[in-house]
């Protein structure tokens, strides 16, 4: 090989070193999964979605509960973007795409009310905004109380419909009635309770409301 040619070979091996790592560093080297942005046609205002949250209290739901879901909204429009109003302390209205991230891997499912299709009409959807409107800025409620001054996300969903179409999608039942076996289920117990929890107090947990009758599937993103 000439002096020449090994010359110009190692020229172009410190452009390739000097080029490659450009390359890699311009892409994200830790992409952030976006979350899945549905079609309208698929969506309806009045739509509940689910989705599986992660940590202390959300494990302790889905062992109480026997569901994987632990978080729960209603979609609506406002000024025709899609919004979840949800119970998180403050109940708020969130934009649908920066709530779907809050999910495991950025998944939810959405389930519709079964006659929506032929009752629920632009009168009724005003209805639940109606509703929502008594509940706007309550706090979350970290006892699961059924009561009205604080509240939490899956009774937001129950009341809104109940006061708002006059629809129960199902029924609340008592605290005692859940799996409440568990250690991490009786140590969140305890840190909400104490020794003596509510037992006969009416709870209504996601996993309930997805798996009430009146309700159908009706995609997953």
């Amino acid at each position: 090989m000439s002096s020449i040619s090994a010359f110009r070979q190692l020229v172009l091996l410190a452009l390739l070193l000097l080029v490659v790592p450009k390359l890699n560093a311009s892409g994200p080297q830790n992409p952030k999964k976006s979350a899945p942005v549905p079609s309208t046609e698929t969506l309806h205002e009045g739509d509940i979605l689910f989705q599986v949250n992660q940590g202390g209290q959300s494990q302790a739901i889905a062992l109480a509960t026997g569901s994987k879901w632990t978080h729960v909204g209603i979609l609506l429009k406002d000024k025709g973007k899609w919004f979840v109003y949800e119970a998180v302390g403050p109940v708020k209205a969130t934009p649908l795409d920066v709530w779907a991230t809050h999910g495991m891997d950025g998944h939810y499912t959405a389930m519709r009310w079964k006659e929506a299709e032929t009752q629920l009409d632009a009168d009724r959807i005003e209805k639940l905004r109606t509703s929502l409107k008594n509940y706007m800025g309550l706090p979350y409620d970290w006892d699961f109380r059924w009561s009205d001054e604080m509240i939490y996300c899956s009774e937001l969903i129950w009341k809104v419909y109940k006061e708002g179409l006059g629809i129960a999608l199902c029924e609340p039942i008592p605290m005692r009635e859940y799996a409440l076996e568990s250690e991490t289920v009786k140590q969140v117990l305890e840190m909400r309770y104490g020794k003596e929890p509510p037992l006969d107090e009416l709870m209504f947990a996601p996993g309930t409301l997805f798996d009430c009758p009146l309700l159908v599937q009706v995609g997953e993103f």
